[in-house]
């Protein structure tokens, strides 16, 4: 059963939310090697319950705080969430080394995203 395994942060400043957090509640935020500018928010140690997200500079002025929702395939959920009334917000986003993702809105126009997860992702 697909469920929620990622959050993200959306900051006007990213640098300032960070030390926010990680003041706050004691996360440890780090830079991502990755092709766009992000980081990692680990929320505890890997036994604890719970989900682990990131951080990132916010695109649109509405952007909140965002969950993805893990998936064994995008495009078969992608086709899924049309069938159930959702709306598709996004291309297919391909990152490199983690997988796919849409983003998508639900019938309530909450915005989430769907994360198909492949390491040979390119």
């Amino acid at each position: 059963m697909p469920k929620i395994v990622h959050f993200e942060i959306n900051a006007d400043d990213p640098l300032r939310a960070k030390d926010f957090y990680e003041n706050a509640f004691d996360w440890k935020i780090e830079k991502w090697e990755g092709p766009i500018e992000y980081w990692l928010v680990m929320t505890g140690e890997e036994t604890e319950e719970g989900i682990d997200g990131g951080l990132q500079k916010r695109e649109e002025s509405g952007d909140q705080i965002f969950n993805y929702i893990q998936v064994s395939n995008a495009d078969e959920f992608k086709n899924r969430i049309e069938k159930s009334g959702g709306t598709i917000e996004s291309p297919k986003i391909t990152v490199p080394g983690v997988g796919y993702m849409y983003m998508f809105k639900d019938t309530e126009g909450n915005k989430l995203g769907i994360m198909e997860e492949d390491e040979n992702a390119k």
